[in-house]
């Protein structure tokens, strides 16, 4: 990631986050973003850590591509219990790349891909950028745009 901090701290034996640059420098490239992409970076829950509508925390649970659809991609977030009272869904059209890295040393062999640490909205030529920085993995995503939305806690999925 460019601006948000998602790091291992040896000394401290956990995550580092912080994502005061990226909300610092976000003004600056806002209106260059895609509408949903700046809908989604400009809410001012997504990075509230305490509260429920806050992206740290939630688990990646599903990754969707369907053949008959060309270009989109679905990531389906599960809630953490503790903390969110929904899951999130985000949809993206017109992907161009889909980048996930699986961490060399993941601190938990039985958490899949990880939890959310935090997450980066950039704009690109012809869209956005989005990416995850997950506890056991990180995911890109390049897009024409993307529609982020937090379910029902009766509509899980």
């Amino acid at each position: 990631m460019k601006y948000v901090v998602a790091r291992w701290e040896e000394s401290h034996r956990g995550f580092w986050t912080d994502p005061r640059e990226y909300l610092r420098r976000l003004a600056e490239f806002r209106d260059r973003l895609p509408e949903g992409a700046r809908r989604f970076a400009t809410d001012p829950a997504h990075y509230d850590f305490p509260g429920e509508r806050c992206v740290k925390d939630l688990r990646l649970s599903e990754i969707g591509m369907s053949a008959m659809d060309v270009g989109a991609l679905r990531l389906v977030f599960s809630p953490n219990p503790w903390k969110h009272v929904s899951g999130l869904v985000v949809e993206y059209t017109g992907v161009r790349r889909v980048d996930i890295v699986e961490d060399e040393h993941p601190w938990d062999e039985d958490e899949g891909y990880g939890t959310v640490l935090l997450d980066e909205i950039l704009p690109v030529e012809g869209g956005c950028s989005h990416e995850f920085a997950l506890s056991g993995s990180s995911v890109r995503i390049e897009c024409a745009d993307l529609d982020a939305r937090w379910l029902e806690p009766s509509a899980e999925r």
